[in-house]
């Protein structure tokens, strides 16, 4: 695992997007040659996510395009569960000796969870936002929100570095960690370390959008549940948990000792959303294919027939999604 500490900071690196990968993937068709560099929910063996946990150098190419952070932020927004804001303020409003909040922001992207979540919250707020991409941090920092729920000032810092060694120490003082789209691209290891960490630091934390392995879509094709067998075994490559990480991650909070509250976070795409879900598609369908080769012929078929009912209107999907909201006891006394 790379040695990078996630204290490593810096002031405002670079700019945000989705995973940048210089072809389309194998098994998929001509017809997806248009494809965001990096956009879609899968990786190329041996790859990480922006987050990057180990194996990473300083200088490594970012692993995500700004425009599928770009197209995916509204989705992203409408999905996140709303209904664990109320019971998250009440936890920050009873947080011990806290001036304002200090919020840190894991693998922060282009920054969307701060402009999703800061107006929500009350109060003066200082956002630490965390990615090993600098050109995220950069865009992450330049967009961020500015006011609170109640006026109050928001205000930022960037940390370029690895949260592989995340601990209670490197979260001193905090009063909320967040991520999103994280825990499905960890090992079992790194999901224990982050509850460690912010149980140990006595903050709760709001881990959203998490992929719970499960797509509808209309109209129905007979090789769609093949296809996402498939996806879901990709995801799983290396031992990361895709699906099954909000189950481990509620396990690991709970062992510590916090109190757990999951929500639903569907993606709902419809021909308002095409641009996103033509891309995604596009991913969704490569990574089935290189975790099965000989689902390519029928692949492009499918993948074609998809994109051509995309274009048309006709293609609903609804992306299955989950939200955690961990409430850590606090360190400082108060319940």
């Amino acid at each position: 695992m790379r040695k990078t500490a996630i204290k490593q900071s810096g002031k405002i690196p670079a700019q945000p997007g989705p995973r940048e990968v210089a072809s389309v993937k194998p098994g998929v068709p001509a017809d997806a040659e248009s494809v965001i560099p990096g956009a879609g929910p899968s990786t190329h063996p041996g790859e990480r996510p922006t987050v990057r946990l180990r194996d990473a150098g300083p200088d490594d190419a970012p692993r995500y395009a700004p425009e599928w952070l770009e197209l995916r932020e509204g989705p992203d927004a409408v999905a996140r569960a709303g209904d664990l804001i109320d019971p998250l303020r009440i936890r920050l409003a009873n947080l011990p000796g806290k001036a304002g909040l200090v919020i840190h922001d894991l693998g922060c992207g282009t920054g969307s969870m701060g402009r999703w979540l800061a107006p929500r919250l009350d109060g003066p707020q200082h956002w630490i936002l965390h990615d090993r991409d600098p050109y995220l941090l950069h865009f992450a920092a330049v967009a961020s929100p500015r006011s609170a729920a109640d006026g109050s000032r928001v205000t930022v810092e960037t940390r370029r570095g690895d949260v592989g060694l995340l601990t209670p120490d490197a979260l001193a003082g905090a009063s909320l960690v967040t991520a999103s789209a994280l825990l499905d691209v960890l090992t079992r290891e790194e999901i224990e370390t982050l509850a460690t960490a912010c149980t140990g630091a006595g903050c709760p934390a709001l881990l959203t959008l998490s992929v719970a392995g499960r797509v509808e879509l209309t109209p129905s094709d007979p090789l769609d549940d093949e296809i996402a067998d498939a996806f879901n075994a990709h995801q799983r490559r290396g031992g990361l948990l895709g699906p099954d990480a909000v189950t481990v991650a509620c396990e690991a909070f709970s062992e510590r000792g916090a109190t757990v509250r999951l929500h639903p976070s569907a993606w709902r795409l419809g021909p308002a959303e095409s641009a996103l879900t033509a891309q995604w598609l596009r991913g969704w369908v490569g990574a089935a294919v290189e975790e099965r080769p000989e689902l390519k012929e029928p692949a492009e078929r499918y993948l074609r027939d998809r994109l051509e009912a995309c274009r048309a209107g006709e293609l609903k999907v609804v992306v299955h999604h989950s939200d955690l909201l961990a409430l850590c006891r606090p360190t400082g006394g108060a319940s």
